[in-house]
């Protein structure tokens, strides 16, 4: 059977998905509450079997793959190709900030324009699409008939959900990217096809102030 099933992870919370700062390639690491959605994640599938776990490079992502790895004994790979969309200036900094220093880059940037580059090295939608596609092709079809989870961001997990239902760049988004949420897709050399999406049964009955010291 030329498929490969692939579980995939939007990495747990850090602070900076708190306070709406961009990420994009800066290597922010998991709070405390993502901390704990990473463990819940990997207590969540630790009976699952995985070929293999394939991770972006950045620590959040990496934090989060090494609990999957912890109760399922598969090892993490890290992969570039599964990072997080590059913003280039704009890392760091708010949208309301965006908004007010640069209001006709964040038009383009809220209009979904495919071809928008934020400035310094970032990438447009198209761009990041055609690397997301690449990665999954590669990755999955050295796993045909198997098993692999990947771990990566909300950006990620967008591109996986629009190419899975052959929904354009610039439709709406009507889906959600929780942190740590569990998303399952069916991968043939014909392409993606979504089989669950946005499963975070396993984060439920916890309240933030739980983790306010």
């Amino acid at each position: 059977m030329h498929a490969t099933r692939i579980i995939a992870i939007r990495h747990g919370e850090t602070s900076w998905n708190v306070d709406a700062r961009i990420q994009g390639h800066l290597d922010i690491p998991l709070n405390d509450i993502g901390l704990w959605q990473a463990q819940r994640t990997g207590a969540a599938l630790a009976h699952e079997h995985l070929d293999a776990i394939y991770s972006s490079d950045l620590q959040r992502a990496l934090s989060t793959a090494q609990a999957v790895s912890q109760t399922t004994g598969c090892a993490v790979q890290p992969d570039t190709g599964l990072r997080e969309r590059c913003f280039g200036s704009f890392e760091g900094r708010s949208f309301k900030d965006i908004e007010a220093e640069h209001p006709e880059q964040a038009l383009r940037w809220r209009k979904r324009d495919p071809d928008f580059v934020p400035d310094d090295g970032g990438e447009s939608l198209h761009m990041l699409r055609g690397r997301i596609q690449h990665t999954v092709d590669r990755l999955a079809a050295q796993h045909t008939g198997g098993q692999i989870a990947l771990v990566a961001h909300g950006g990620v997990m967008d591109i996986l959900y629009r190419l899975a239902t052959r929904q354009d760049l610039q439709a709406l988004r009507s889906w959600e990217l929780g942190n740590a949420a569990i998303n399952r897709l069916l991968w043939t050399p014909q392409g993606l096809t979504l089989v669950g999406w946005g499963d975070v049964s396993h984060l439920a009955n916890v309240s933030r102030d739980e983790f306010v010291s």
